[in-house]
């Protein structure tokens, strides 16, 4: 039975790992998608914060 070279396995796995392709530079649209949906959750999440702390401030009796 033949001994494995596992010098020859590792470099053969590394060279498949290393050989990676920029996903994101094929696909710029789906980039420009993900950028879009974050900056408008931010907004609403910012949104949401503001009439929160707006109704907050309301509760709240100001001395006359």
């Amino acid at each position: 039975m033949a001994a494995v070279d596992y010098a020859l396995v590792a470099r053969d796995n590394l060279s498949h790992i290393a050989a990676r392709s920029n996903w994101a530079s094929r696909e710029p649209g789906v980039i420009v998608v993900f950028c879009i949906v974050f900056v408008v959750g931010v907004g609403l999440i910012g949104l949401w914060i503001s009439k929160c702390i707006a109704a907050r401030k309301s509760k709240t009796v100001t001395p006359a």
